[in-house]
């Protein structure tokens, strides 16, 4: 919404701070603990949690202009604190439809833990539709999960992981489960996050063997598949809006620079800045036509999910849909800024060649192209026939 000001929770001088330590953690491969600290002090991590629970009471439309905000200073910490946000949106669309079941994850994001996203496995192309965890069923209700969670962001500060695996027991297996655990001697944290970039993420690998959820955090208990439970929306919807936010976000930074580059540069041969070529401003404005797309989509998407817009079907092709345009926008923005910039962004220690290698990673997480591919071409042409 245009009223909303970003600047009250992210003041400027706190994303400078984070900016400026961007580059620290993205050389020294490090979890930046001072932005994680700083976002904790300002109230950051409940920003989507109810007032009257403590909470900043905001819709995910204003939490999505929040992450794009941050994102233009450190995107890795954006993306990490997304995976927290994504747990408290997930609380608030059950809250928001009559769906009890996440209040202890609302209080304890007011009470300063922070939740991690445990949902991606190696090989495992179904998702949110399967698991290769094994969850098994405790006497009291709870469930013991053994198996490797890969993307693990926040791996060395969460203090509860949102997880699911399979459960194929009883006389209605299988079924999936939803559910989050304590960080226990269970749970063996791997130490292989050196990726090409967002580095500061550390979504390092996850190995849980036998690891506990009291039977008060499960939270779902659904047939695999494609599913309508509100576990499943949920995720899905705030997961897409939020991961759009960040590579947006990305785009917006690399938008600015090449902006700022071009006016400072100056040709030998023409004497003005690089702002007066035709090349450079066709480019700029190239890169301007594409982003400016995307913010209104993310916001009409993010507001009907706070309104409960019923879009059916549709939902998951308009969800996937919005990811996957940001992300290939962003790709774009940050390819164009780099020529437009010159030679100097080659350079690791600019802060465009770290742009350009954190959108990298825009295409791994789900929604990847080729799903959002074929959830777009079910929704306009019906499902493959056999």
């Amino acid at each position: 919404m245009s009223t909303f000001d970003t600047a009250a929770f992210l003041p400027d001088d706190l994303l400078e701070r984070i900016r400026e330590r961007a580059a620290v953690h993205d050389r020294e491969n490090t979890f930046p603990q001072q932005d994680l600290d700083e976002l904790k002090d300002a109230g950051y991590l409940s920003i989507l949690v109810p007032a009257e629970l403590g909470g900043a009471g905001l819709g995910l439309e204003q939490a999505a202009l929040l992450q794009q905000r941050l994102a233009t200073a450190s995107p890795a910490t954006a993306l990490a604190i997304n995976m927290h946000l994504v747990w408290t949106g997930v609380a608030k669309v059950f809250s928001d439809r009559g769906v009890t079941g996440l209040e202890f994850v609302q209080r304890g994001a007011v009470a300063g833990e922070v939740f991690a996203f445990g949902i991606s496995e190696g090989g495992n192309d179904l998702v949110l539709f399967g698991s290769d965890t094994d969850a098994a069923p405790q006497p009291d209700g709870g469930y013991a999960f053994t198996g490797t969670k890969i993307f693990t962001s926040l791996a060395p500060v969460w203090t509860k992981l949102g997880l699911h695996g399979l459960d194929t027991t009883g006389e209605d297996a299988p079924k999936l489960v939803f559910a989050f655990i304590d960080r226990t001697d269970a749970v063996v944290t791997g130490d292989d996050w050196d990726t090409l970039g967002m580095r500061g993420t550390q979504s390092r690998t996850t190995r849980l063997n036998g690891a506990i959820a009291a039977p008060e955090h499960v939270v779902r208990r659904i047939d695999p598949g494609p599913n309508p439970d509100p576990i499943v929306f949920g995720i899905f919807s705030v997961f897409e809006i939020l991961l759009a936010s960040v590579y947006t976000g990305i785009a917006r930074r690399a938008l600015d620079l090449a902006v700022e580059t071009a006016q400072k540069r100056r040709s030998k041969k023409s004497g003005t800045t690089y702002s007066q070529d035709p090349d450079i401003r066709w480019r700029v404005a190239g890169m301007g036509l594409a982003y400016d797309a995307l913010p209104p989509q993310i916001s009409a998407l993010a507001r009907d999910v706070d309104q409960l817009a019923d879009h059916g079907p549709r939902w998951f092709t308009l969800l996937s849909g919005v990811k996957h345009r940001a992300v290939v926008m962003a790709k774009q923005v940050a390819d164009e800024a780099m020529l437009v910039a010159g030679g100097g962004s080659y350079f690791s220690s600019n802060e465009l060649s770290r742009l350009y290698r954190d959108v990298l990673a825009g295409h791994f997480h789900p929604s990847d192209p080729e799903s959002a591919h074929a959830t777009a071409a079910t929704a306009w042409l019906g499902p493959l026939e056999g």
